[in-house]
């Protein structure tokens, strides 16, 4: 049903996929995880055989063996029992299938340890791609936005109490201003994702002369391991993506809260359109933005995460360990998926949000919120901070006992100005005038906006650029597995279900 008697639309079908409706069940997440694990196989395997390693037969046929695998996305596994973990029975089925001679050499120079955190570095691309692709879109609304309503008056509020005149494009400008701060602190973590630990064995190398910067290159890292013990021993990058999301969550949180109360029928100064609101089963009068709250719910998450995964950590030996390398990263994912969710819900209400310039208005003004400046037309005429503050004060108590109309009025009926004075200051000249130290002034909004508008610009582009990064790698490792076969005499016909795991 979309109308509710109180609303006359349904949740928009973004806001349904993601809260309201049920889920379709995903894929196994092991069939997700031998995705990748074929991918860093079919690229050690091509590297090992270029170096000699192997011969092209061998090669051709374990890679032949492996890409039919994941054409039939891994049926022959499904029943095989895994008493010693998922990697070792998919290597037995290969070995079963191809004889000793072939399949055992798949696991030549390299272990476990650095196969599974070469593996977690694939997994995290995904996410990173999507947290960062969801806060460029949440950034460019919120400027876009800013410069809608750079002219809106509405009260900055301390304590909860209004302050001083700004306009709601001001808000929103220094809100995309935090949110890009936010933004280069997952791109710093994001680099760390450059660095392929394939190479470092079991934590020692290894005496095969093996070349990592192939398989690094094949995989869409920008370079090789170079230390074989800081390759195994740390999930860093896992704790970085995480810590920059739960900054990132302190932000989304603060800004879900600004418009539940100032959506509220007791500020009325912004509106929630229909799509992103809720009605009462048993109320009918209600109209509940009750996607900010799953904002503010999803964006504890990476916090939680941080520290389960950080305290996890803790008390480890600096080297190849289940409660650092298994434990620990159980909490990632969880944390950044919700965390994506949050900025995609966040960007749709900014989206949607209106304010209402007459109630913003009229708040500014019953809310004194040009007290300060009035202040500061009599310092700038030779009163002393202190002994202004203290006047404007006594006018403010004036005017909200009822024995003044304004501050103004107050003033020059306590004799600190001529009562002919016609310069009374009021919240929307305030605010124009207000170009200094960041200000709301139109001339201090033009020259934040543009630079600001150019750093979310660049992110996008860095974006594009590690995704066409991972996508040229995905083909390239396709084209050496094809020529390696080919030159063998295997059929080279590309398996039909290639998938991108690079995201």
């Amino acid at each position: 049903m979309t109308n509710s008697g109180r609303l006359r639309s349904a949740a928009s079908p973004e806001i349904r996929r993601m809260l309201l409706e049920r889920r379709d069940p995903p894929r196994p997440a092991w069939k997700a995880e031998l995705d990748r694990i074929s991918q860093v196989d079919l690229a050690h395997v091509v590297m090992l055989s270029e170096r000699g390693i192997t011969d092209e037969d061998t090669a051709s046929a374990l890679l032949s063996a492996i890409r039919e695998l994941r054409e039939k996305d891994y049926e022959p596994l499904e029943t095989r029992p895994t008493p010693r973990g998922l990697y070792l029975a998919y290597e037995g089925y290969l070995i079963e299938t191809l004889g000793d001679e072939v399949g055992g050499v798949l696991q030549t120079g390299r272990s476990r340890n650095d196969l599974g955190v070469t593996c977690l570095h694939l997994a995290l691309r995904d996410p990173f791609r999507r947290l960062s692709a969801e806060l460029s879109g949440l950034g460019t609304v919120l400027t876009d936005q800013a410069r809608r309503y750079r002219e809106v008056l509405m009260p900055a509020y301390t304590h909860f109490q209004a302050a001083v005149p700004i306009t709601y494009g001001h808000y929103l400008l220094g809100l995309a201003q935090a949110l890009e701060r936010d933004a280069e602190a997952l791109a710093q973590a994001g680099r760390t994702l450059d660095r392929c630990p394939l190479g470092a064995g079991s934590i020692g190398g290894t005496t095969v002369p093996i070349d990592p910067s192939r398989t690094a290159e094949l995989l869409g890292f920008g370079e090789p391991v170079h230390n074989s013990v800081d390759a195994i021993a740390t999930r860093d990058t896992a704790l970085r993506l995480l810590s920059a999301a739960a900054v990132l969550g302190v932000t989304l949180d603060r800004a879900a809260l600004d418009l539940l109360m100032w959506s509220s029928a007791e500020f009325g100064l912004v509106t929630i359109p229909d799509g992103l609101v809720g009605s009462s089963s048993m109320m009918p009068q209600k109209r509940n933005a009750f996607v900010l709250e799953h904002v503010q719910g999803k964006s504890a998450a990476a916090l939680g995460g941080f520290v389960a995964a950080a305290s996890a950590m803790r008390g480890t030996p600096f080297t190849n360990s289940i409660a650092v390398g298994t434990e620990a990263m159980s909490h990632v994912m969880p944390a950044l998926d919700a965390t994506i969710d949050a900025v995609r819900i966040l960007r749709l209400a900014h989206e949607g949000a209106e304010p209402v310039p007459e109630a913003m208005a009229a708040r500014a003004t019953e809310g004194l919120t040009d007290a300060t400046a009035t202040a500061e037309w009599l310092v700038r005429r030779g009163v002393p901070f202190r002994r202004a503050h203290h006047q404007v004060g006594e006018a403010a108590l004036a005017v909200v006992e009822g024995r003044a109309g304004s501050l103004w009025s107050a003033l020059a009926d306590q004799g600190h100005i001529p009562a002919e004075s016609r310069q009374e200051v009021r919240p929307e000249t305030v605010w124009r005038a207000a170009e200094f130290g960041g200000g709301p002034g139109l001339p201090a909004f033009e020259r934040s906006v543009e630079p600001l508008a150019s750093r979310w610009q660049e992110h996008g582009r860095a974006l594009t650029g590690w995704t066409t990064r991972w996508q040229d790698a995905n083909e390239r490792l396709r084209d050496a597995v094809t020529a390696l076969t080919s030159r063998a005499g295997t059929d080279a016909a590309p398996a039909s279900r290639e998938e991108n795991i690079h995201g």
